[in-house]
């Protein structure tokens, strides 16, 4: 007879506590989706900077225009995910005030639209009676239905604002600055050039590998998406270097 006395509790999760975890996942899956974007905009845009640069045969050149692109373009990405967190709310606000509007003005054609919902899902008038009945007597919940379902629009977390900001600058500053570390250890810009595309190399398909992998879940995307990244980075660091070699070259000045 077994003693059921020995065996531990069973952990009862409440739906608070599961609404909890979903969060938390969810901001989780925010904070990737931040690093991919800062990281991947980095390892191209100022290693097809310091590329083209070196051209010109100047290491310092090379260090003071890369630093000055890392640190502005850092900036600029963590003040464009600011302003999108932002953006995000005040389309909400105003969508949900233009919603609550029309609830209070034209109730019926609001129901109208409920049951249109429902029919695109295959389900029947009189089946969806019920609901739609449910919905008007709670105005705030009718709006949040109107605001999940019609507009499909999610209430955005402004809280976050400034993470998302501050992740995908410091990504995008740690993308950059990987490419240049032997420009600071080599005084020979082509050899440091060389040395650059061999960790951007490394880098590139890693990156592009474990980026696609986190979200697809197969090898065979993450293998696509190591092809991906290395071809973007190849061609935006040799058309960079084609162009800063070709003014340089030229009659200009």
């Amino acid at each position: 007879m077994t003693d059921h006395s020995l065996e531990p509790p069973m952990e009862v999760i409440s739906p608070q506590d599961a609404h909890i975890a979903s969060e938390r996942h969810s901001d989780a899956g925010d904070v990737v989706r931040d690093v991919i974007i800062g990281f991947a905009d980095g390892l191209t845009v100022p290693f097809a900077l310091t590329a083209g640069l070196s051209s010109l045969g100047s290491s310092k050149l090379v260090i003071v225009g890369g630093l000055a692109e890392l640190f502005s373009g850092a900036i600029s990405m963590g003040l464009g995910a600011y302003l999108a967190c932002v953006t995000d709310r005040d389309h909400y606000n105003n969508e949900i005030k233009r919603e609550r509007g029309e609830v209070s003005e034209k109730p019926e054609e609001e129901k109208e639209e409920i049951f249109d919902i429902f029919a695109s899902y295959g389900i029947s008038r009189a089946a969806s009676q019920g609901v739609v009945d449910c919905l008007v007597l709670n105005e705030d919940n009718w709006i949040r239905f109107m605001m999940d379902f019609e507009l499909r629009l999610e209430k955005p977390n402004v809280s976050r604002a400034w993470i998302s900001a501050a992740t995908m600058g410091f990504s995008y500053f740690m993308g950059g600055l990987l490419p240049m570390i032997p420009y600071f250890a080599m005084h020979n810009v082509t050899h440091a050039l060389f040395v650059s595309i061999g960790v951007t190399f490394v880098i590139l398909i890693a990156f592009g590998f474990i980026k696609n992998y986190i979200i697809i879940k197969t090898k065979r995307s993450g293998f696509y998406g190591a092809m991906q990244t290395l071809f973007v980075g190849t061609l935006a660091a040799a058309t960079s270097y084609g162009i800063v070699y070709g003014i340089d070259h030229s009659n200009i000045g």
